[in-house]
């Protein structure tokens, strides 16, 4: 690295990739050079390498632990949207994915839930609140509102184990069909901060759904937050034809769930705000 590149911004960048270069050489969990080490390695100020290693601290790609030094943080979940002739397919993210029921009642809708489902406000749901971990850590916080006359005995176990699709198919006889998803950056607050094991106003991606079944008929309105230090979105943009490849029809597609969706169903997927990868 030249040590005489003008501009604080420039140099703190060229410490950043320098620093980054050293993350991606090792594997998760092994430590990195501390401050001062790094100062003399790249031949920088101690302000300038601070600055670059919060930066990578705060996305998610290094870990600090007090008396310890710096680690390399987990590898990230990777959610990857592909476009298709029709739609968005969902390939599977990495990681075994569990949920652990935080909330199960039956409530009235209320005049917000109703009106995203078409029912009276009046009307009963199935509201839902889970936990959804990856590899036994804390992932997701999702919360579920699904019509209850469309699954009359739907258990805490369908919802904490198994593919809640796949059982809303097989037990309930309702065949969800296509969603209209859109996600937006957000922070987390002190009780999300609790739960996900992240700092209070730490970065998180929110997850909106609507999902409708094969009349149309809204099934199910989500919500969900993601981590914004272990989650990311990832587009892959087909340009022309290309061979057509079976679909892959096991594992889990976090926030789209599998199910129709995960035997070629189509996807309509709306996004708000950019967001990066770095989630």
């Amino acid at each position: 690295m030249d040590a005489d590149v003008p501009g604080t911004v420039l140099k703190r960048e060229r410490t950043r990739d320098a620093v980054l270069e050293l993350i991606e050489s090792r594997s998760p969990g092994d430590a990195i050079p501390s401050e001062r080490a790094l100062c003399a390695l790249l031949d920088v100020s101690r302000p300038t390498v601070r600055a670059a290693v919060d930066e990578l601290v705060a996305a998610g790609l290094l870990v600090r632990e007090h008396g310890r030094g710096m680690f390399v943080a987990p590898a990230k979940i990777t959610q990857e949207l592909v476009a298709g002739d029709r739609a968005l397919s969902v390939p599977q993210a990495a990681g075994a994915w569990s949920s652990r029921l935080l909330e199960f009642t039956t409530l009235q809708a209320g005049a917000r839930v109703g009106r995203k489902l078409r029912m009276s406000p009046a009307a009963e749901i199935v509201y839902v609140a889970r936990l959804r971990l990856v590899d036994g850590a804390p992932m997701a916080i999702e919360h579920l509102h699904i019509r209850a006359e469309l699954v009359p005995g739907l258990s805490a176990q369908e919802l904490e184990s198994g593919d809640l699709y796949e059982h809303l198919r097989a037990t309930h006889g309702v065949h969800v069909h296509e969603a209209v998803q859109a996600i937006e950056p957000t922070v987390v607050t002190r009780a999300e901060a609790g739960l996900l094991d992240v700092p209070e106003l730490s970065p998180a991606l929110l997850f909106e759904r609507l999902t409708s079944d094969t009349t149309g008929r809204p099934v199910e309105y989500v919500h969900s937050l993601y981590r914004g230090d272990r989650y990311r979105i990832v587009s892959r943009l087909a340009l022309g034809p290309a061979a057509e490849v079976a679909p892959d029809l096991e594992g889990h597609h976090p926030g789209i769930p599998p199910g129709d969706f995960a035997h070629g169903d189509a996807i309509a997927s709306s996004t708000r705000g950019d967001i990066q990868a770095g989630a």
